[in-house]
């Protein structure tokens, strides 16, 4: 099987490669001009998805990402790139001074369009963890202050496979694995 990626983001597109990789899934890349609307990650993913499928003429998955601070009700959210972006890793940390928790959720969302007339169908992953200092490799989104629940490295501490496996990617991927599965 082989199925249409609709990214730029070199990291996303390898992890996805390897996690669908392994489930025999054939992943390509596109990346197209897509804007983003304002919403939750699952109106997000699915206007990204509706477009992309239109674009392509055909089936596509996309796919947005948060991090979510149960400190500050689920914000950054979705818009954790732009705030990575603006303030850095320490920055993310310093949100959260004076709060009394420091535990987030990373929350995937791919969605699914078998073609421009089809409705697409979204995949959730979610893995619980807390925000820590800056530790590892801070080549990866926020992967270097996420620690998962249960664990005592952050993503970017991980090797790919253990990341793959607990990740909130990886858990929404299996679940689009199962759904693709159905259609072969």
């Amino acid at each position: 099987m082989r199925i249409t990626f609709v990214t730029g983001n070199a990291g996303k597109l390898r992890e996805v490669r390897q996690i669908l990789g392994a489930a025999n899934i054939d992943v390509v890349s596109q990346e197209l001009d897509i804007p983003e609307i304002q919403g939750t990650t699952g109106e997000i993913a699915t206007a990204k998805c509706r477009r992309a499928a239109e674009l392509l003429g055909g089936p596509c998955i996309t796919e947005d990402t948060a991090l979510c601070f149960e400190a500050m009700n689920g914000l950054p959210g979705p818009y954790i790139k732009f705030f990575l972006k603006e303030l850095g890793h320490d920055g993310l940390n310093n949100m959260l001074v004076g709060f009394p928790t420091k535990a987030a959720y990373a929350l995937c969302t791919f969605a699914y369009s078998a073609g421009p007339q089809w409705e697409p169908i979204l995949f959730e992953g979610r893995t619980d963890g807390q925000i820590v200092p800056a530790r590892g490799e801070g080549n990866f989104g926020w992967d270097a202050c996420f620690e998962p629940k249960g664990f005592e490295q952050t993503y970017a501490e991980m090797p790919a496979e253990l990341k793959n496996q607990i990740s909130h990617r990886g858990r929404a991927l299996e679940i689009l694995v199962k759904y693709l599965r159905t259609l072969e």
